[in-house]
């Protein structure tokens, strides 16, 4: 069966991703792929981020020992993997091998005091200068700006449904010209500010915009929807292809659970995790 439409039209994969004998999976937030277009997949399992071949193969996991709350997930240029803890008040970035290589906060351990940098995290992407951007959603509604070190620079935002006002911080991108993109979720909306947290303007009207992914060889953006909808736009946000919408369904390529976490490969095809139902992650293959 087809979903999208025009040049984004999509047919499902269905059964994607064999776990080994005896794993199982718990919520899928986040998923991304490398330059080798293998896949991570980041979920709340005992087995918290397994990557696979863009067959679904099973290739490695990594993390149990250090991994306990999956919510986002980034990997930079250099096949850096960086994972967000949300109940563990942290960022781990780990290198293309699996080693630990930087933490960014305490882990279990929140920010002494209202905003400061960790109260259960969201996401984390990186500019074009290296520096990173990290939302702070669920506790503190605030975005965060380090350098590639982990060293803070600045924080901004505030609850509220104002201009750098958040209700939910929940994803943080930048695009090519380091505009910086963020899903506050439930305000239905996307905020977009320069680097230095200044409000430029604001996409309304949103089904509970999760998480975006830009497609670095196009100007699009793939937005999952927690009201089980994913959209892909311009960047000046015309509706290029949509499918699912606000209710749940069992059928393969619709969405039983919630969109959470999204990216695509060097092919197009799209990769979908979902919140609220074990064991939802999906593959979409683009039709040329």
């Amino acid at each position: 069966m087809s979903f999208g439409s025009g040049k984004y039209t999509y047919e499902v994969v269905e059964g994607w991703g064999k776990l080994p004998d005896g794993w199982t999976w718990g919520w899928v937030p986040a998923v991304a792929c490398d330059s080798q277009d293998r896949v991570f997949v980041y979920s709340r399992s005992e087995h918290p981020l397994v990557i696979f071949n863009r067959e679904g193969e099973f290739i490695d996991s990594w993390g149990e020992d250090v991994l306990i709350d999956a919510h986002g997930i980034y990997i930079d240029g250099e096949d850096n993997v960086y994972c967000i803890e949300r109940e563990n008040h942290c960022v781990f970035k780990f290198n293309n091998k699996g080693e630990l290589k930087m933490t960014i906060g305490t882990p279990g351990k929140s920010g002494e005091k209202d905003g400061d940098p960790f109260n259960l995290p969201t996401d984390l992407a990186i500019a074009s200068t290296g520096e990173l951007y990290i939302s702070d959603g669920y506790g503190n509604h605030r975005v965060h700006k380090y350098t590639a070190n982990g060293e803070h620079l600045i924080s901004w935002g505030e609850e509220g449904d104002g201009p750098g006002q958040f209700n939910l911080s929940h994803s943080v991108r930048l695009d090519k010209d380091d505009r910086v993109w963020i899903c506050d979720r439930e305000n239905n909306r996307i905020q977009i500010f320069d680097t230095n947290g200044n409000f430029l303007s604001e996409w309304t009207g949103l089904l509970q915009p999760d998480t975006i992914y830009f497609d670095p060889n196009e100007d699009i953006l793939y937005l999952a929807e927690l009201q089980q909808q994913v959209s892909v736009y311009t960047l000046d946000r015309q509706l290029l292809s949509q499918w699912g919408g606000a209710k749940k369904s069992d059928k393969p390529g619709e969405f039983k659970a919630c969109p959470h976490g999204i990216w695509t490969d060097s092919h197009g095809d799209l990769y979908v995790g979902q919140v609220q139902v074990d064991g939802q992650l999906q593959k979409f293959v683009r039709q040329r």
